[in-house]
């Protein structure tokens, strides 16, 4: 009888590990996709507006935007409603669970159109604060682009109602769309309207995409899963009330992970012109491995820990934390290393062109290269925070990021004009605040959950980062080489095609010789990205299920 519980429970975490991989897969290939069309669509923007006035006002137009998105529809949604319906679903209770949905969906459409409509008549006011070291005729075109961004934000929360709901029934192949048309809708707002319409044929661009990826397409994809929506505003419902009581700590509270980078280009708007561009820029490079490996990671376990925290099955999900915290490490460590090897031909091949110049290059840079070193930091967060909102604890990740945010705030200051470091202070600062966020999450987490392998974690992060030196040594080895060669020529094309022959030899021999350090020290990751890699190819006729 063991023998067969034991063979069971094998059996079990075997199809955990396939689904996780499966739904990962998935996520994966849509942040890559993502972040693909982000870096077309700032190619656009730098060519066009440079690095300067123009780039600045369209950045910051979406500083209270994206305020708004952080707390409500990104956090506080993530965190509250997609463990309670997950909990319906996996209990059976189908039509309990359509029933929170609906109320959900009711009663927050109002709330957000009034935070929507008071930021549109305060619109003066908020762009005054969040950009306050702005010259003063910045301010109205920042104020009248925020206007044109802040109503797609009711689109977002319906469009992350609609994905939560997805992800619970591990759907993951329509919502991962949403993001992609998002900023299919800036690049073609930006090539048709920006000539004439300058940064705000991208806001309108950004409202289109909004409103098709994030309502019209999630909005038929919850319908082919059998949605029963129920007009409701039965906000005292007892179900409904656990999702507003987890809902709430995060609306309320401060957290690190949504507006450290919204504080970093607040101050750097008393840089003068440019910080905030470069800041951006920065900041979006250094995402993209964080979105391809840590977000899509962390969001494609998120519904298996939710299920195996409903079941109380609290030693798989011990064990699904530590293989997410593993899996992740792996990936973006060695990503941290290759942007501070590479960033400077990335940076090039990717935005230097039209009116965008070398010295903007260099400034996107520095920040990136302070931001890339926190990279392992904000992935692993983004798994133990998840770990807490299966749990459905949603207080205990706000009070660590508030009181590390409460630290993080003055430390921007700090850096930026008490160690004179200027922009470098603020992407710095950024990750010396994440860093002690994962190591103050990770500690309470397992604490919760009796321990989460911290030792198994600490070993493979030895050996990731023994195999990501090997690597960086090798790939700056192979960059130098480059450089004894004699110059391609001058101009556009020599700088554009010097930029993509250092990325693809300094990044071909890095990443070689990272995967082969990696075999060669017999890392435990290597064999989980072969299973994956496999079980893809064992599948690449059949149709997609996600």
């Amino acid at each position: 009888m063991s023998e067969t519980t034991e063979a069971a429970t094998q059996q079990s975490r075997n199809d955990t590990s396939r689904r996780m991989a499966g739904a990962a897969a998935v996520m994966m290939a849509s942040m890559f996709a993502s972040r693909v069309l982000g870096f077309v669509r700032d190619a656009i923007i730098s060519g066009k507006f440079g690095q300067g006035a123009g780039s600045d006002v369209y950045y910051a137009a979406f500083n209270v935007p994206d305020l708004l998105f952080y707390l409500i529809a990104g956090g506080a949604l993530s965190s509250a409603f997609i463990p309670v319906f997950t909990e319906k679903i996996t209990l059976g209770r189908r039509q309990e669970a359509w029933r929170i949905f609906s109320t959900v969906a009711c009663v927050m459409s109002l709330v957000v159109s009034g935070v929507v409509v008071a930021g549109e008549l305060l619109a003066h006011q908020l762009v005054r604060l969040t950009s306050y070291g702005f010259a003063p005729e910045l301010i109205p075109e920042t104020v009248r682009l925020t206007r044109i961004v802040l109503p797609a934000q009711l689109c977002f929360f319906l469009g992350g109602l609609m994905m939560g709901a997805q992800q619970a029934h591990g759907k993951f192949l329509v919502p991962s769309l949403g993001p992609n048309i998002y900023n299919v809708g800036i690049i073609v707002g930006g090539m048709a309207l920006g000539s004439t319409l300058g940064p705000e044929g991208l806001c309108w661009g950004a409202l289109g995409g909004a409103i098709i990826g994030n309502f019209v397409i999630q909005l038929i994809g919850v319908r082919k899963l059998g949605m029963r929506f129920t007009p409701s505003l039965a906000w005292r419902d007892p179900d409904v009330m656990r999702v507003w009581k987890l809902m709430l700590p995060v609306i309320f509270g401060i957290a690190l992970p949504q507006v450290s980078m919204l504080f970093n280009k607040i101050f750097a708007s008393s840089l003068g012109q440019g910080p905030v561009s470069a800041l951006q820029r920065g900041a979006l490079l250094m995402q993209a491995p964080l979105g391809i490996f840590g977000q899509a990671l962390a969001i494609a376990i998120f519904p298996t820990m939710a299920a195996q925290a409903a079941r109380k099955d609290f030693g798989g999900m011990r064990n699904t934390v530590n293989q997410g915290m593993r899996f992740v490490l792996f990936l973006t460590i060695p990503s941290s290393v290759g942007l501070v090897l590479l960033g400077h031909p990335a940076i090039a091949l990717w935005l230097q062109h039209g009116v965008f110049r070398q010295a903007d290059t260099d400034m996107v840079v520095v920040a990136l290269t302070y931001y890339s070193i926190g990279l392992f930091a904000w992935a692993a967060q983004g798994v133990l925070s998840r770990g807490f909102y299966a749990l459905q604890d949603t207080v205990t990740p706000v009070v660590v990021g508030t009181v590390v945010t409460l630290i993080f705030i003055p430390t921007n200051l700090f850096f930026m004009n008490g160690l004179h470091l200027g922009i470098v202070g603020l992407p710095l600062a950024t990750t010396v605040a994440a860093t002690l966020h994962m190591l103050a999450m990770g500690t309470v987490l397992s604490r919760r959950l009796s321990g989460i392998g911290a030792a198994g974690i600490v070993r493979s992060a030895a050996l990731i980062c023994a195999a990501s030196a090997i690597a960086g040594a090798a790939g700056w080895a192979a960059l130098r080489l480059i450089d004894l060669a004699p110059a391609i020529g001058n101009g556009l094309a020599a700088v554009k095609l010097g930029a993509l022959l250092r990325l693809l030899a300094g990044g071909g021999v890095f990443v070689g010789v990272y995967f082969g350090a990696a075999f060669a020290l017999r890392m435990d990751e290597t064999s989980q990205i072969v299973g994956m890699l496999r079980r893809g190819r064992s599948r690449s006729g059949a149709a997609p299920t996600a």
